[in-house]
């Protein structure tokens, strides 16, 4: 049983599609053990309380200078010794010792089909609305380990989402959560729990019994073995 520590910034949605994968079984050998917010309103942190998860904000704001929230942060995380970190709308910029020390266990959730709308600048209805303006038909979510780039870390999972005609940021933002990111994350999360997830030469590879039938919506255009 792999212990995970879900990093959030607002509402949850995210994590509330990770415990509802674990209430139904969709996540095996997995458990939240804590729930780590920037961002002392964040709802996300009601929705970890209700279900018996640990549930802690680490404010930058409560603190003089940047090192000093840092150092707090990986403390609390630290405590919690978790195998997998999962960035579930999480908006603070990860800083380097955090990433090396929990180098190849941390994953991330973005609203688009990496490459496209991804990097610096890019996070929230941010990405739909550069979505939009460039006219794309199809959109999606990524989910990816996360390195010390900003989404360019090896890919594990995206699924595509059409745009529709008079869609504005919120009804894409919407549609990409739950028709991709609230589907693919848990499933990224229940491959890795499950050791079915490599990655060699920045290329993720996920090993799975095949019963002769394409599942689209496991994933977009993945390597199987």
């Amino acid at each position: 049983m792999i212990k995970l520590a879900v990093l959030v910034s607002g509402g949850g949605t995210n994590l509330q599609a990770l415990i509802d994968a674990l209430d139904s079984g969709i996540i095996t050998n997995a458990e939240i053990s804590v729930v780590i917010s920037n961002n002392k309103n964040a709802y996300a942190l009601e929705r970890a309380a209700e279900h018996g998860i640990d549930a802690v904000c680490i404010s930058p704001k409560d603190y003089a200078e940047r090192v000093l929230f840092e150092e707090a942060f990986l403390t609390c995380l630290n405590e919690y010794r978790p195998d997998l970190i999962v960035l579930a709308g999480f908006l603070v910029v990860l800083w380097k010792d955090l990433i090396r020390q929990y180098s190849g266990r941390i994953i991330n959730v973005h609203p688009s089909l990496i490459p496209s709308f991804c990097g610096k600048g890019y996070y929230g209805l941010k990405v739909h609305e550069a979505a939009l303006a460039r006219g794309v038909k199809v959109t999606g979510a990524t989910v990816h380990f996360v390195d010390e780039g900003t989404d360019t870390g090896p890919i594990i999972l995206q699924k595509a989402v059409f745009v529709q005609q008079g869609d504005s940021p919120q009804t894409l933002q919407k549609r990409v959560m739950e028709q991709a990111e609230w589907e693919i994350l848990p499933k990224a999360v229940n491959l890795i729990a499950n050791k079915k997830v490599s990655v060699t030469d920045g290329m993720v590879t996920i090993k799975e019994e095949w019963n002769g039938e394409y599942d689209e919506n496991i994933d977009c255009g993945r390597r199987r073995t």
